[in-house]
């Protein structure tokens, strides 16, 4: 089982879309995303998908 992962985060402050990959390591996630482009770095919506 793969443990790569699509991961779409949505800015709840200026509604900007990111679709990422990652990898799922000791129950966290983790793409390199830091903050938005409208320096949110808190308020987010976070879906994952796994990748076959």
């Amino acid at each position: 089982m793969s443990n790569r992962l699509k991961i779409t985060i949505r800015c709840n402050r200026c509604n900007e879309k990111f679709v990422l990959r990652g990898r799922k390591e000791r129950g966290r996630v983790d793409t390199g995303f830091k903050q938005c482009i409208c320096n949110n770095a808190e308020d987010f919506d976070i879906e994952e998908e796994a990748l076959v």
